[in-house]
């Protein structure tokens, strides 16, 4: 069941995202202080898949019963794959139609390693999916982990191990800033080289951003073995959005230099934190992030990831043609940008996304059948 206020978090997420983009191709978005964070909606649909998934693999553990690994990797096989492997497709069977020309080798698309082992040093076409990277890697440690740890330990320690892997992660970005960044400090004539492996070694790959993956868990562990504590969290849905702001406030002012040490350090688990607070108070229908009924929510809220893989591409074949006559008419090349967007996003969605979406609607009704007459057999 689809909640509204979480579609609202994920259509300001992808929205946020995209503009973040717009203005890194140089697409001419007029409102510069809203896009230089938007990398941040990427750590949002973080928190927001953390919670999700998390609580699919909980529900079953809360009644007893072991999480099904097949079933979750087969829904999230036809959830990604179809859409994602289109996108592979044309990026490297239509070279022309690439944002930038040079892109990452077609086997770390394939294995979801290109956040591991991308090149910065010049700039890559199809480099958005380092995000959808670290979250297969989630999709496919987590429930093995569930599976390891299913009877054999509480919530209390489920929780304490999440802390402890938070504070492993800021642990690691420390030590890697200081023995990999720290030392390319004294080549101020190289600040590109700094910026570069701060990407490479710390911002794509999976080990070091795990902070709202795990934020998104501690939420949904809580919902599903704590309901009275969860109950009464989100009564209280001012302190909630309080508590939000105060943390995000604390985040904004900290990653004004993300590539520092401190930063790098505690700026991702603290906006980790403030986003898990507006996850909290958005999954109750009654908070007003619940109630708040903004037109084309829900349609944005549903392509967003067929609008995160095809947006890039989109702009890239528009700027060839388009680029001339939008350039300097800010709003105006806004708002041809984000239609075209939206058109490609809706068309990967209707004729890919979508199906593959009822293709899994069968294959589990006819697995739970099958499983269901194997039981019965059995009983026999």
């Amino acid at each position: 069941m689809r909640r509204p206020g979480l579609d609202l978090l994920r259509a300001f997420a992808i929205i946020w995202v995209m503009f973040y983009h717009a203005q890194i191709m140089g697409l001419g978005t007029p409102l510069l202080a809203f896009t230089r964070w938007g990398w941040m909606g990427v750590d949002l649909f973080f928190v927001l898949s953390g919670f999700l998934i998390g609580g699919q693999l909980f529900v079953p553990m809360r009644r007893g019963q072991r999480p099904d690994i097949v079933e979750f990797m087969g829904k999230r096989a036809f959830r990604i794959l179809p859409a994602y492997a289109l996108m592979v497709l044309l990026y490297f069977a239509m070279p022309s139609w690439r944002e930038t020309t040079q892109i990452q080798p077609l086997w770390q698309f394939a294995s979801f390693t290109e956040n591991l082992l991308i090149d910065i040093s010049t700039p890559k076409a199809f480099s958005h999916v380092w995000s959808l990277c670290v979250e297969e890697h989630f999709y496919l440690l987590l429930p093995l982990i569930c599976l390891a740890l299913f009877g054999r330990i509480g919530p209390k320690r489920v929780m304490a191990l999440l802390a402890g892997v938070l504070l492993g992660g800021m642990v690691l970005r420390g030590a890697l800033w200081l023995h990999e960044l720290e030392p390319l400090l004294a080549l101020h004539s190289n600040d590109n080289l700094f910026s570069q492996r701060y990407m490479e070694l710390i911002y794509y790959p999976s080990w070091s951003r795990l902070d709202g993956l795990l934020a998104g868990v501690a939420l949904a562990l809580l919902r599903e073995f704590r309901p009275q504590i969860w109950a009464r969290v989100q009564r209280h849905e001012w302190a909630l959005y309080i508590s939000a702001a105060l943390l995000l406030a604390g985040a904004f002012w900290l990653l004004q230099s993300r590539e520092a040490f401190w930063p790098v350090v505690a700026g991702f688990p603290l906006l980790a934190a403030g986003l898990a607070f507006l996850v909290a108070a958005a999954d109750s229908e009654q908070s007003l992030l619940g109630r708040l009924c903004l037109p084309g929510i829900a349609p944005v809220a549903a392509m967003a990831f067929s609008l995160y893989l095809s947006h890039k591409m989109v702009w890239a074949v528009a700027r060839q043609h388009l680029a001339p006559a939008l350039q300097g008419q800010g709003v105006l090349a806004l708002v041809v940008y984000a239609a075209l967007a939206l058109l490609g996003g809706a068309t990967l969605y209707w004729l890919l996304e979508r199906p593959s979406l009822r293709w899994r609607a069968r294959w589990l009704a006819h697995r739970r059948q099958t499983d269901r007459l194997a039981v019965q057999s059995a009983g026999v």
